[in-house]
């Protein structure tokens, strides 16, 4: 039987699917280092809040109705997070803690976080209508501040939304600012315990001010594919995002240039008709 919680797990969610134009001629060249680095802010913003969405759905109270109730999915908390927080849950308003403590600490996939993940619960978790709020309280991950207010609902029918507000990530290079909104459909898995045989949908818009200072909007044009069998779960098989940026920069982002939905993390970025091969994610 499947698990009660949504796990939208390392769904690699964009919420900050940027690309991060700087306003230099160069930024229409995707052969630019700028292009790779720019990459890199936009695999930060979506892991992180993909693991938030992880990490809370793990350490919900497997009782909504009782203070402290311990976590739905404790083995995957420990897996996810280590030793490296203490869970309280208080009943009367339904609000679930995760604290990291005021210094770093490293967890078993080799980030380090601060800090505190408050998430609030509304609703019975598996009707139509459930919600889950996720603020972050002087939270960091890699001594890079995150902000902001992630709030996932329930659809039915396999589908969740989630809405990223005021988020930002505070980096020595600069700010990145954005707020969001996603749909996933899941298309495969729904019947059974396993992750390994769940496949996702994804649609949605996403708009901000990237690090360098420059707004920006991104939309999904062909919908997001992610896959969680072994290999495929760090970031989409298919689909494309289309960004606009401050001067009328535009750039195509395609998870599949070989059209095979390969489990790597290669995609392609075209701006003004010109094609780079990036590799997607990494360890921000």
């Amino acid at each position: 039987m499947k698990r009660s919680t949504s796990y939208l797990l390392s769904m690699a969610a964009l919420a900050g699917s940027t690309l991060l134009l700087p306003a230099c001629n160069k930024a229409n060249d995707p052969q630019s280092p700028d292009v790779a680095v720019s990459a890199q802010d936009q695999s930060l913003a979506e892991d992180e809040t993909a693991a938030l969405a992880d990490l809370t759905d793990a350490a919900a109270p497997a009782d909504a109705a009782a203070t402290n109730s311990p976590a739905a999915e404790a083995d995957d908390l420990t897996r996810l997070a280590g030793r490296c927080l203490t869970r309280t849950y208080d009943a009367a308003t339904r609000t679930l803690t995760l604290d990291f403590g005021t210094t770093n600490c490293v967890g078993p996939n080799g980030v380090a976080r601060r800090g505190k993940i408050v998430t609030v619960f509304g609703g019975q978790p598996r009707d139509a209508g459930a919600t889950k709020t996720i603020t972050l309280v002087d939270y960091y991950r890699n001594d890079n501040q995150h902000t902001g207010t992630r709030v996932i609902t329930r659809l039915g029918g396999g589908s969740w939304s989630l809405l990223v507000r005021n988020a930002s990530i505070t980096t020595p290079a600069g700010t990145h600012s954005w707020t969001s909104s996603r749909t996933y459909t899941r298309t495969a898995g729904d019947n059974t315990r396993t992750l390994t045989d769940d496949e996702y949908s994804v649609t949605g818009q996403t708009t901000g001010t990237n690090r360098k200072g420059n707004g920006y909007s991104a939309v999904i044009g062909q919908p997001l594919i992610k896959k969680f069998q072994p290999g495929c779960a760090r970031t989409f098989v298919a689909g494309t995002v289309a960004i606009s940026t401050e001067g009328a920069r535009e750039l195509l982002l395609n998870y599949d240039p070989t059209g095979t939905q390969a489990c790597d993390n290669i995609a392609s970025i075209t701006i003004n008709g010109v094609t780079r091969t990036i590799r997607v994610g990494g360890g921000l």
